[in-house]
């Protein structure tokens, strides 16, 4: 059965993500990043950041839940239980700080079938209350056995 593809162009937006400070310390210790400006707001801000400034990678962290309403979406009929990581790449903006709400917007930008899976591409964009850009990314889903 092929792949459906009238999602593509479809958007979603997930709820305001708030940064807090515990939540930058407790990720930069847990991926092993020891520079201050993650874990001392004198520091990031003597470093120019208005407050803790979150690691790049945290991105995940405020992206991943506007990802999950558009992989739930019935209309884009992902099989969850075959899929698989396919990629990601960033493009980091703004830096985010302990303090900032961060609102993520998705679209699904591509769907297409190759060698029996599914991929499925996604785009995010992240903007803090400011409504500066953050973090672009794109996400690539695999299904597999379509």
């Amino acid at each position: 059965m092929p792949v459906e593809t009238a999602a593509v162009g479809k958007t979603w937006t997930g709820e305001p993500f708030a940064v807090d400070a515990d939540r930058i310390r407790s990720y930069a210790s847990a991926v092993g990043e020891g520079n201050p400006v993650h874990h001392d707001a004198d520091a990031a801000r003597e470093q120019g950041f208005r407050d803790l400034v979150a690691p790049p990678m945290f991105a995940v962290v405020y992206k991943f839940p506007a990802m999950a309403i558009a992989a739930i979406d019935p209309e884009l009929k992902m099989n969850l239980m075959a899929l698989v990581h396919g990629g990601q790449e960033f493009e980091w903006r703004e830096p985010v700080c302990a303090g900032d709400r961060i609102t993520t917007h998705v679209e699904c930008k591509e769907i297409y079938e190759r060698d029996g899976k599914g991929f499925y591409v996604f785009e995010t964009n992240s903007r803090n209350d400011s409504g500066e850009l953050t973090a672009r990314g794109l996400w690539t889903n695999i299904v597999r056995g379509v």
